[in-house]
């Protein structure tokens, strides 16, 4: 009987390999649920890296255990081994292949870092909300406004343009399709130990959870008032530190309505695994509503408030939602007298 050539077993081997690396790739359950559009990028990545991974672990431990076998010490021989020293051509092969996944990665790694907008961040090609901290803060810094020109000469830019990019903040912007659009909602988040304080600049709204709707292009503009923090959301795979005198921000679209943690992910002290908040994802409708709900009560003239305080109302006014139940009409209303 012939023996099956060693080409053939290798490519058989190999083709098993590949098949394996690839479902476990695809079918790991390592990562939680998608929620961003940001996600499926990331999730992409990771899968490529545990496809490689399994692959090369497959390939190692398999030789490992295929020469352990083979090569075993057999009773009553004790013979030395062949005396190989080297192989160029196999040492060229094991440094030639990690090199080239090594590059692939990294050009790869890039390639995601761009689409999830990592190359422009706010402040720099168009108009976006900020702290309204952050400008007065760069423009104190020494030489900044030395710099411009020399950022325009150095980039091909002009000095106004040169300007803007000493204004930019580290982090995620908008993602190629949106680089030249404002974001819908900007939201202005603190970190302090140990909680998160989320501020939406445009009502003046302030709550302990981040709120924002589905489908809706989001900014935040990340802050902290004492220690590195680092905003995460597990669901959204972006994370973004907190640093105290330097804004950053986290530009995401959120793609599926629900509750997701916010987790500090930087050791900010000894509560720091208690720093937890939550951003909770809306339909466009029920967020207005939020907002609207959180924008009245929220407000400083209290009498406006109707949960806070009703006996200010007029008759006609506080008695409008049990119209239906009392059957009463619009005229009825009407005609009741007014409180002074």
């Amino acid at each position: 009987m012939k023996e099956i050539p060693a080409s053939v077993i290798t490519l058989v081997i190999g083709v098993i390999v590949t098949l394996i690396s690839l479902w476990v790739g695809q079918n790991h359950g390592l990562l939680p649920e998608q929620a961003s559009a940001q996600a499926p990028l990331v999730d992409g990545f990771f899968n490529v890296m545990v496809t490689i991974g399994t692959a090369l672990f497959l390939v190692v431990e398999g030789a490992i255990l295929f020469f352990a076998i083979k090569y075993r010490r057999r009773p009553g021989d004790d013979t030395d081994g062949v005396p190989i020293s080297e192989n160029f051509a196999l040492e060229v092969f094991w440094t030639a292949i990690p090199a080239i996944i090594v590059i692939g990665l990294g050009v790869y790694s890039v390639e995601v870092f761009r689409d999830m907008g990592g190359f422009a961040p706010a402040g720099v090609g168009h108009n976006m909300m900020a702290h309204t901290h952050s400008h007065s803060q760069m423009a104190n810094m020494p030489g900044s406004a030395m710099a411009a020109p020399m950022i325009a000469d150095s980039e091909d830019m002009t000095t106004e343009a040169a300007a803007t990019a000493n204004d930019a903040k580290y982090g995620f912007g908008a993602t190629p399709q949106e680089r030249s659009k404002p974001a819908d909602l900007v939201v202005n988040v603190s970190g302090m130990q140990f909680a998160w304080i989320f501020t939406y600049p445009d009502t003046g709204v302030t709550s302990g959870e981040l709120h924002v709707p589905m489908g809706k292009d989001v900014q935040l503009n990340i802050s902290a008032t004492d220690v590195i923090h680092s905003f995460w959301v597990p669901q959204f795979r972006l994370k973004q530190d907190a640093i105290p005198g330097q804004p950053t921000e986290l530009r995401f679209v959120a793609t599926k309505t629900g509750e997701y943690p916010v987790v500090c992910a930087e050791l900010c002290g000894g509560y720091h695994g208690a720093m937890r908040s939550q951003v909770i994802v809306h339909t466009p409708e029920d967020y207005d509503r939020w907002l609207e709900e959180n924008r009245v009560a929220q407000a400083k003239q209290l009498n406006q408030t109707v949960a806070v305080n009703p006996a200010n109302l007029p008759a006609s006014e506080f008695l409008a939602p049990y119209t239906s139940e009392m059957g009463i009409n619009s005229d009825t209303l009407a005609q009741l007298p007014r409180a002074h």
